[in-house]
């Protein structure tokens, strides 16, 4: 049995951890504010409104320590909230790192299906050889293999379901850019790109944006899609969940107001042409 010596330096150290891990979070939150502030309070490559209504900015739940450090908050659901500032800069360095390749010398990887529609588009676009649902592991490393040719550098979509291709990339040692979630460890991406990697939406934003700025940098004489086409759906701007319940709610009180004036405007019509209105029997009588 413990003394109470022995309890008391347990707590001790649970408070002391529990303080460290606050100072943590302040210490992050403080440098992702002076990296904002250094910076001009607006994003770089698009209106910051195309980030928030493809959720581009939007995490998991699960937060690793490499991408701590990005994470601006969390929302009431757990759900990890990035810099939206960051990620456009991230996105501009990563873009700005790419256009120095041509498009046979490296190759795209996304074997997620919300990536498929705009990373075919940014192919046809770009002429940039992609692998999509299943990237056959050894085709950069064994010679051996029948489809084998070399390559200068890889992207991938998700260092976790794209990993058979990052490993590849590890073998040869050739540069990887990756889209990193909040649940994905970037320690053998060289160039990170955070943000949503899980939506169409999100991935339909960083290729539109890419293809755009590749096509300017290699002079691709090609019309780019608008981003809708390269998301596949409509895209709308959602009002916050509680700004639209009190917009409903003014809406529903404007009609009630409405309906009561209709009400007394025909009573006084009624009135100005000498109709009588009728009432109860106990109403008449005074009751």
């Amino acid at each position: 049995m413990p003394t109470k010596k022995k309890k008391a330096d347990i707590v001790e150290k649970e408070v002391a951890i529990v303080e460290d891990s606050v100072e943590a979070q302040a210490e992050t939150a403080k440098a992702i504010k002076e990296e904002v502030k250094s910076e001009k309070e607006q994003t770089v490559l698009t209106n910051i409104e195309d980030y928030i209504k493809t959720s581009s900015y939007l995490g998991t739940k699960v937060i690793t320590p490499s991408m701590r450090k990005y994470v601006y908050r969390r929302r009431m659901d757990g759900l990890a909230i990035l810099n939206t500032l960051i990620v456009d800069k991230k996105l501009k360095n990563a873009i700005d790192f790419i256009i120095q390749y041509k498009p046979q010398d490296w190759i795209l990887v996304c074997k997620r299906e919300a990536g498929w529609r705009a990373v075919k588009m940014f192919s046809e676009l770009t002429g940039v050889k992609i692998f999509t649902k299943k990237y056959p592991a050894g085709v950069i490393t064994n010679t051996v293999l029948p489809d084998f040719f070399e390559t200068k550098m890889i992207m991938i979509c998700d260092p976790w379901m794209d990993k058979n291709a990052l490993t590849d990339a590890r073998n040869v040692r050739i540069p990887v850019v990756g889209i990193c979630n909040t649940n994905n460890n970037t320690a053998d991406v060289d160039v990170v790109i955070i943000g949503n990697n899980h939506s169409n939406k999100s991935l339909g934003l960083f290729f539109w944006l890419l293809a755009r700025e590749y096509m300017k940098a290699h002079k691709i004489d090609k019309k780019l899609p608008s981003l809708e086409d390269f998301v596949g759906e409509v895209l709308t701007l959602e009002e916050p969940k509680k700004k639209r319940k009190e917009k409903e709610a003014a809406d529903k009180l404007k009609e009630a107001e409405m309906s009561i004036e209709e009400r007394f405007k025909k009573i006084a019509e009624k009135e100005a042409d000498g109709t009588s209105v009728s009432v109860g029997e106990k109403a008449a009588e005074g009751v």
